[in-house]
């Protein structure tokens, strides 16, 4: 009966987790679909947009280490709720900026609070489901991605025609997330490591960060992290313009289009890959990390040729490049469940904080970067193979289609880091599973060594 309560608990927290993280994904999107109103009425470059999406991402990662630290030994729900008032506040507040230096400022607070999900939820998933169902859970979980990515593509640009304006999405953005924090306030957590199968130490670890970092695996992850977020990010930041300036889309068919590539498949991907990827676990024990690592390789391939087809039927080109985004996927499943394979119930936290530092400080901070720079460079390019005196849209259309070719190319790498990974999971595994079991011997040797000490007494 207690244990049919704790499944119901865990499930219903699990929903929770997942509406917070969709509007998480939400929240974070409205920038990348709103991209060229702001160029036009700030005159910006590729690489001022590009660095919009970087200030937010280096914040997170660099505010993330720290409260992900505050997640594996403090309220997880406090840490949790009082990130989403944070996030949803300075959400709001983006819409009254007033120059692009203040965009990227208040942007800003938006990262630091939406650091503070990511680390407690992992953690928290991690105590809710035991290691045979957390694929399946994280599947769930991040399920919020696509479906914020697509309420976002779907709606935003709606809003922006209905209200003719790019700043009126903030402001609606801002409200449900602050009716959810009150939810999340009352989340009842479990103990730490308490859907393990063997009993887990509650007294917090000395060195945190150099035993994580002497996870081998846990290295390897993070480079697979950090190439499929430096294509995640590119991709996310600069689709919807790439549609408006190559293929001629107004603002709302780019958002939408946007949306099926990168929502609506993840919705397969993520349902689907969750159970395909618990399945080969158990038939193989590096079989989520080789699932990943074939996904990359379909991925790569797809939208590599999407993108050198040139100028092929927009249809034909959003089915193509779909298809390979649903397959990219399997990388939340495959990776973010393997991280809690090998590191022990009290680092989780941590060490999901260090894993989002270094994708989104490399990873998912340098794809807009890098793709923004290299677009203004390629645009520059074709207006001197051209002879033209002045820059074009026709020009920075090219520019920025070329400059997306780095996705396929990032996704490749995070197929080979996935390789590599697959080598020394086994044995790190075997490691945490060892340290767990004398963690737990300890505790009972405590224990018998108190209750003699109190029949003595």
């Amino acid at each position: 009966m207690q244990q049919s309560q704790q499944a119901k608990n865990a499930w219903r927290v699990l929903f929770l987790l997942f509406l917070a993280n969709m509007f998480n994904f939400f929240d974070r999107t409205i920038p990348a679909i709103i991209i060229e109103p702001l160029r036009l009425e700030w005159d910006l470059s590729d690489f001022q947009l590009g660095l919009g999406g970087t200030v937010f991402t280096v914040v997170y990662a660099l505010a993330g280490i720290q409260l992900g630290r505050m997640a594996d030994i403090g309220s997880r729900r406090k840490i949790m709720g009082w990130g989403l008032v944070a996030w949803s506040g300075f959400t709001a507040m983006t819409g009254a900026a007033w120059n692009f230096w203040s965009f990227l400022l208040i942007r800003m607070g938006v990262g630091i609070g939406e650091a503070s999900y990511a680390p407690a939820a992992n953690s928290l998933l991690g105590d809710l489901f035991p290691a045979h169902k957390r694929a399946r859970a994280m599947g769930i979980f991040m399920l919020g991605l696509p479906l914020g990515l697509l309420l976002a593509f779907f709606t935003v640009g709606a809003m922006v025609e209905a209200f003719d304006s790019w700043r009126a999405p903030f402001y609606i953005a801002a409200v449900p997330g602050l009716v959810l924090a009150v939810f999340i306030f009352f989340i009842k957590e479990p103990a730490r490591g308490a859907a393990e199968t063997v009993r887990t130490s509650t007294v917090p670890v000395a060195n945190p960060i150099r035993k994580i970092f002497a996870v081998r695996t846990f290295w390897w992850l993070t480079m697979a992290g950090l190439a499929y977020n430096f294509a995640s990010y590119a991709c996310n930041t600069f689709m919807v313009p790439m549609l408006q300036r190559y293929f001629d889309m107004p603002l709302q068919q780019a958002a939408v289009a946007t949306g099926v590539i990168v929502g609506v498949t993840g919705l397969f991907g993520l349902t689907l890959g969750g159970w395909v990827a618990d399945k080969v676990h158990q038939r193989w024990a590096t079989g989520r990390l080789w699932f990943g690592a074939i996904s990359m390789l379909i991925s790569a391939l797809a939208t590599g040729y999407a993108l050198l087809a040139g100028e092929i039927a927009i249809g034909v080109f959003v089915a193509v490049f779909a298809f390979g985004w649903l397959f990219s996927y399997n990388y939340f499943t495959s990776v973010y469940t393997a991280i809690q394979d090998v590191i022990e119930p009290r680092l989780r936290a941590t060490a999901v904080a260090l894993f989002f530092a270094g994708l989104y400080l490399f990873g998912g901070g340098m794809g807009p970067l890098v793709v923004g720079l290299l677009s203004d460079h390629f645009a520059e390019a074709a207006r001197v193979t051209a002879g033209a005196a002045e820059m074009s849209e026709a020009f920075k259309a090219q520019g920025l289609h070329d400059a997306m070719l780095l996705i396929p190319v990032a996704l490749l790498l995070a197929m080979a880091a996935l390789i590599v990974a697959s080598r020394s999971f086994v044995a790190d595994r075997q490691k945490m599973e060892a340290t767990m079991a004398s963690d737990a011997q300890q505790l009972d040797d405590d224990e018998a060594a108190a209750l003699g000490a109190g029949v003595s007494a």
